[in-house]
């Protein structure tokens, strides 16, 4: 039950981009195209699962025994970057277009503060190996889906005859308000 709890809570509930307004850039940024979207969100959802694992390691076989706990978020940078680099040479070879699709925001999933902050909040919530990986990939699902939903609904907004000073931007940023306080419907579901 714990870890249902874990995944509503996170695709759903806490939504890392509409409900913690963590990794918005690429929310913003990406969110043009659904396919664009849907392959950003498999390269987070990579990053995110492998990062996982690799910071639950890192903090209870070296940071913590050797007592520089304080060196945790340079220390969850560093491997993000050298996993970033490993879906960026993956994409490369496997799908040309998808790689030049996400042009720079592939690279800026180093920076990525969805990513950074799911490292961070394994550590803080005290999961144990086996909810890590589920936080991590629920979360990163929930990325997925926010940017998904809100592609979608960027694409059907290209499409609608709008006043000239509501499209782009604007009427993005009015639809992504709208997209959050949605998801803050489901904050009654669950209890974290």
């Amino acid at each position: 039950m714990e870890y249902f709890i874990i995944i509503i809570g996170s695709i759903f509930v806490n939504n890392i981009v509409l409900a913690q307004f963590l990794g918005i850039c690429p929310f913003l940024g990406v969110s043009t195209k659904v396919s664009t979207s849907a392959g950003m969100g498999a390269a987070v959802t990579f990053v995110m699962a492998i990062a996982s694992i690799a910071a639950y390691l890192i903090q209870y076989f070296v940071l913590v025994p050797l007592h520089i706990e304080y060196m945790q978020t340079i220390t969850f940078i560093l491997v993000i970057a050298a996993l970033v680099q490993m879906v960026e040479i993956i994409l490369k070879k496997v799908s040309p277009a998808l790689y030049q699709a996400l042009g720079i925001f592939l690279p800026l999933i180093t920076t990525n503060c969805a990513v950074l902050g799911v490292a961070i909040l394994l550590v803080q919530k005290e999961y144990n190996l086996a909810e890590s990986v589920v936080y991590a990939v629920s979360t990163a699902i929930g990325f997925t889906l926010a940017l998904v939903l809100f592609a979608g609904l960027r694409e059907r907004l290209e499409l609608e005859n709008l006043p000239k000073a509501m499209k782009g931007i604007p009427i993005a940023l009015i639809t992504a308000g709208i997209l959050a306080m949605a998801f803050m419907g489901f904050s009654g579901l669950v209890r974290m």
